[in-house]
């Protein structure tokens, strides 16, 4: 079994090898990769060393503390948190061999082509169409609400491959070159001005059947894979004590005294409260999935984790007062990645806003807790045996 000691002497070799102060970053980053240090719980040969998942950190601190360059996770988040799991639960070798390398390297970008017009909170209801044509699939349809489409060479896309059976039984998952012919990708703008997300039309668009994932007919079962991860990827990500959206408000009100009131000084203390108990239950969570598979639970913290940002992120613009309604710049934008935090306090408020949608509604997340963590009985359906293409739209 991989020992700290263990690891620590893997990085000593590393860094002697390949010295971050003069090594370029890409070149230190495939080295990382290659010698098992990039995702420690990953297979030998594929970035890890199938080593416990939670010994990750001992790796992350030794890298830090030499200056090591690290991937930028705003920038491939959703390969990281969504598609290599994916990928590695259910991909075959020569797709592990293919893809999870210049995903962790940031050789290529990855998004995600699942939620449409018509299917967002019902994803099963999802209606993009995937013909088999030969070796090929060839795909027609409209996705949307795609974050980081336009600097992606990669997507994980589900699509409608049988249209005569119930719509959980009639997916499929694919790979998808986002640079093939037939795809095209407009920007959303947001609330904030920006347009980090996307909407991709595909129109005919041809994909090996070497790149589907999974079986046929089993689209479902992939993407409850990802669904999974991503809500952990996004309400379980790691933040210090006293960080997060919290943390900001908390150093406002450590720089501006003259702002404080006895009424807005309960309000924080009971967020610093909340985001403390997320940051214990996040660390919970992750120290779960180094045992095995992404659960329900994480439907859990995604909820919390919205609430909180939402929460916290309207206290700021209540204790700036009129300098909190200031706004920096309306331009219309397209950024590299996903950042919670960034810019100034009418950004983060209005960025907060979508923690409640992407990733899972939060009304959709609470039928899963209850159904799937409380045993609580499921609500009537009448459209789990009815053929998809007799479902009303």
């Amino acid at each position: 079994m991989t020992t700290v000691d263990d690891l620590k002497r893997r990085v000593a070799e590393l860094l002697a090898t390949y010295p971050p102060e003069s090594t370029p970053r890409q070149d230190f980053l495939d080295a990382r990769f290659d010698a098992g240090l990039a995702w420690i719980h990953f297979p030998e040969g594929l970035g890890g060393l199938n080593a416990p998942r939670s010994l990750q950190s001992v790796v992350d601190k030794e890298l830090a503390a030499a200056g090591a360059p690290d991937n930028d996770k705003r920038r491939i988040g959703i390969g990281l948190g969504m598609a290599a799991p994916t990928i590695l639960a259910f991909g075959t070798p020569e797709q592990h061999q293919r893809f999870l390398r210049p995903l962790w390297t940031e050789r290529e970008v990855w998004c995600q082509l699942f939620s449409e017009p018509g299917a967002g909170s019902d994803l099963a209801a999802l209606g993009t169409r995937a013909v088999r044509d030969g070796d090929d699939w060839v795909v027609t349809g409209q996705k949307v609400w795609t974050s980081g489409a336009h600097k992606s060479q990669w997507a994980i896309l589900v699509t409608r491959t049988d249209p005569d059976v119930p719509k959980h039984r009639g997916m499929t998952y694919f790979l998808c070159d986002m640079t093939a012919p037939g795809v095209e990708i407009r920007p959303l703008r947001q609330i904030t001005g920006e347009a980090e997300f996307n909407e991709v039309f595909l129109s005919e668009v041809r994909i090996p059947d070497a790149h589907r994932l999974g079986a046929v007919g089993e689209g479902w079962k992939v993407a409850q894979t990802t669904l999974m991860n991503e809500r952990v990827a996004i309400g379980g990500t790691e933040f210090p004590r006293d960080g997060g959206m919290v943390g900001v408000v908390a150093e406002v009100w450590r720089e501006r005294p003259e702002l404080r009131t006895s009424e807005l000084h309960d309000r924080l203390l009971k967020l610093w409260v909340e985001g403390e108990s997320l940051r214990l239950v996040s660390s919970r969570l992750r120290q779960q999935l180094a045992a095995g598979a992404p659960g329900p639970e994480g439907s859990a913290v995604k909820v919390a984790f919205s609430e909180l940002n939402q929460a916290a992120s309207g206290l700021e613009i209540e204790l700036l007062g009129e300098d909190g309604l200031r706004y920096d710049d309306w331009t219309m934008r397209r950024p590299d990645g996903v950042n919670f935090l960034g810019r100034e306090a009418g950004y983060r408020y209005l960025r907060a806003k979508g923690n409640s949608i992407e990733g899972g509604t939060s009304e959709v997340l609470r039928n899963i807790i209850a159904e799937r963590v409380l045993g609580l009985p499921s609500e009537p359906r009448i459209d789990k045996d009815v053929a998809w293409k007799d479902l009303p739209r």
